[in-house]
This record gives C-alpha cells, structure tokens and sequence, in this order.
C-alpha cells in the first residue's frame, strides 16, 4: 500500500534551504519515492493552514518511507532542512485501491 509523507514547511534561511533542496531528491528516489507536490500555491478554503509551503512525497509502501527518513542519506542533510525552516513533518497511510 501506498504510503506518503506530508510536511508544512516554512522557510526561515532560504539559502540553508536551498542547500538542502538539492540533495534531497536523490534521496528520495532512492526509496522508490517521488514528489507529488513541492511547494507552489496554497488556497485555504476551511479553517487555517499553519505554513507557507506544503510537500507531499509519495512511496510504495510505509516502510520505503521510514526506510527513507532514517536513512544515513537523509539524516546527512536533514539538518539542513531543520535550520533553515520550521514544520511539521508525518507519515500517513494511502487507501487500498478501489
């Protein structure tokens, strides 16, 4: 089952960041995974959006995407990520297909 990883993100050291952006892809392929969103435009249509900056990641399984986030890859650059922006990060479960 398909399992994504969803962060809020906001910027704090865009330089920091864009360190960081440049080394996390790799990462995530090597999971299998992919970008489903990266950024880009936020329309809040209920309630209030914490974060100026949304990310979904998409794996083929949960642990592909545990595998990912402990991975000495990531965890080599998630410091990056830590210093230059301020979020919340979760794992979450895709459906079964219909």
């Amino acid at each position: 089952m398909l399992a994504y990883v969803v962060a809020a993100i906001d910027i704090v050291e865009p330089t920091g960041y864009d360190a960081y952006r440049s080394k996390v892809l790799a990462t995530v392929q090597a999971h299998g995974g992919r970008f489903l969103v990266r950024g880009g435009a936020i329309t809040v249509k209920e309630g209030t959006w914490p974060r100026a900056r949304m990310v979904v990641l998409e794996f083929p399984s949960r642990a592909a995407a545990e595998g990912w986030y402990a991975s000495p890859e990531y965890q080599a650059i998630l410091p990056l990520r830590l210093q230059a922006g301020r979020g919340e990060v979760v794992i979450v479960d895709g459906v079964p297909p219909a």
